[in-house]
């Protein structure tokens, strides 16, 4: 039986040269038969060719629009094609280079003992009293009543929120008491501020230019009914300039005597004057301490890890790993662990940020947010650039992490790359560790110590606990970070091409290398963090 006549209007197309006729186009979609109509007409009437670059821009992203790199909401995956760095493939990157590793590591010299050797640049040392003598700072004197702040978050977010209130004390002339800390839901740790910072020390340290105090006093806190929670609550708009406090926080503070401002974290403007910067300084370069039993046990475990150090001159590695199940969770990326895999962070998330991912609206897509370097490393991930970047199976490693989502599975191929390595919980025994279990702020200064004291310290992930530490490695180790802040999104096409050669790997982590060591030795910038960049304002 004929097939049916086609219609008049398209017939006269089906043969000509322009290939437009329906016999050379595949029509599968209704979208790419509309684009065929579109293209049709166009063609027919000349006139309209003026437009044939905004209707191929058009037609580009209606047909871009109806692929996907994700599943659709209901599961259905549209098209199975994903462009390069989308995909978690690393293991299978590994099983192509791991014999290439073995080989090269017999026969290279570790990178340890060669990284950032004294170099000919600009010698920086600490001078927190300089910036003061040169910005006028003058002594502490009277006080216009007393700051009271509630610092919250984890470990550096406490750091920076005391900090921050310190500088704020100064700048109102007030008496600032000791900063309390918000028990989080994530971090779950009811430590008070003596738990985890030496607090006789913080005080007399900042003696000269903030009063600090333990507790409110008595006949202040008789005027709010003996409760603290009348005393007014300031809601402060995060980055707060120096005016604004002048002018709205400053007024109250005279009339009442005393105010709150809780929560405190990102309170202040990083862009202040110089007076300002320098008491930024003297509390988190000079102040702030860790109490006693941290520091104590931290240091026994630098020395340990010095001592099995050995082989490299006392030198070591160490690694921040985020790669515990909440964060796994909030970044919303996929592994190579299936349905089991997505039904876990799936009930994490639903546990730590109930109804945040599920907003109407709101599409996640796990390939672009690894092609955008957004995914949390893998242990795996992390030892295969360190290889590639010349540091052998004899670099003595610390990994500073919390606990590592199905650590069993994920860290058995970066201890088969790395043996030689350590976490606190391999370096201080169980006696040791007993009095700081259940309190993540303490157990994580622990990991804090132990890294700023490494060769060079390694970070996957972003967050306070790295920019603290890189600001106080440039602090201690003139003026320069030593550290690895890796390329994620280049990390990403990387580790999602499993023909890769090794040498050309390695020719990519070593530039990678080279790049972190240029930019170890960066001045802040107007509007960044003066705890991760010290120069020039705490150095000279």
């Amino acid at each position: 039986m004929a097939s049916p006549t086609s219609s008049p209007k398209f017939r006269h197309c089906r043969n000509k040269s322009n290939g437009f006729g329906t016999s050379g186009l595949n029509v599968e979609s209704v979208g790419e038969w509309l684009a065929y109509i579109v293209l049709s007409t166009v063609f027919r009437r000349r006139g309209l060719l003026l437009f044939a670059p905004l209707v191929y821009i058009s037609g580009m992203v209606v047909y871009m629009g109806s692929l996907s790199f994700e599943g659709s909401p209901s599961g259905v995956v549209v098209d199975q094609s994903r462009p390069p760095g989308s995909t978690y493939r690393s293991p299978l990157v590994f099983e192509k280079l791991w014999p290439f590793m073995q080989l090269d590591g017999n026969r290279s010299s570790n990178a340890l003992k060669k990284t950032w050797h004294q170099k000919l640049r600009q010698s920086w040392k600490p001078c927190v009293n300089r910036s003061f003598s040169q910005a006028g700072f003058s002594e502490f004197t009277g006080s216009n009543g007393f700051l009271i702040i509630e610092a919250n978050g984890g470990l550096n977010q406490q750091r920076l929120s005391i900090c921050d209130a310190v500088a704020v004390a100064r700048l109102l002339n007030a008496t600032l008491v000791t900063p309390m800390f918000h028990f989080n839901s994530v971090w779950q740790d009811s430590s008070k501020f003596g738990d985890i910072f030496d607090e006789e020390f913080f005080i007399s340290a900042l003696r000269n230019h903030v009063k600090v105090i333990k507790e409110v006093p008595k006949d202040i806190l008789q005027r709010f009914d003996n409760n603290i929670s009348n005393i007014v609550n300031l809601r402060v708009k995060a980055w707060s300039s120096p005016t604004y406090y002048l002018q709205k926080v400053l007024p109250k503070l005279l009339q009442m005597g005393a105010v709150r401002i809780a929560p405190f974290s990102n309170r202040l403007a990083y862009a202040v004057p110089s007076i300002i910067q320098g008491i930024r300084c003297l509390a988190n370069y000079e102040a702030l301490r860790f109490s006693e039993p941290i520091r104590t046990l931290a240091e026994s475990m630098v020395n340990r890890m010095v001592s099995n150090s050995s082989i490299s001159g006392g030198k070591y590695i160490s690694v921040h790993l985020r790669f515990e199940k909440d964060m796994v969770a909030f970044s919303c990326c996929t592994y190579d662990g299936g349905a089991e895999e997505k039904h876990e962070m799936h009930i994490a998330r639903e546990k730590g940020w109930r109804g945040k991912f599920n907003k109407t609206g709101r599409i996640i897509k796990p390939g672009a947010i690894r092609m955008d370097g957004k995914c949390p490393l893998t242990p795996l991930e992390v030892g295969m650039m360190l290889r590639g970047m010349g540091f052998d199976n004899n670099t003595p490693m610390y990994v500073a992490a919390g606990k590592i989502y199905k650590a069993e599975d994920y860290m058995a191929p970066l201890r088969q790359m790395f043996p030689h390595l350590e976490t606190k919980d391999t370096l201080a025994s169980l006696d040791e560790l007993t009095p700081f279990q259940g309190h993540s702020s303490r157990l994580a200064a622990l990991d804090y110590m132990v890294c700023l004291h490494s060769e060079v310290f390694v970070t996957t992930q972003g967050g306070n606990f790295p920019h603290f530490l890189m600001g106080h490695r440039r602090y201690l180790y003139g003026g320069h970070a030593k550290t690895i802040k890796p390329d994620k999104r280049k990390l990403a096409l990387l580790f999602d091409s499993p023909n890769i050669r090794w040498e050309n790997f390695k020719s990519q982590m070593q530039e990678m290398l080279r790049h972190c060591d240029l930019k170890g030795s960066e001045w802040r910038k107007p509007n960044s963090s003066l705890y991760t960049f010290p120069m020039p304002d705490c150095m000279c």
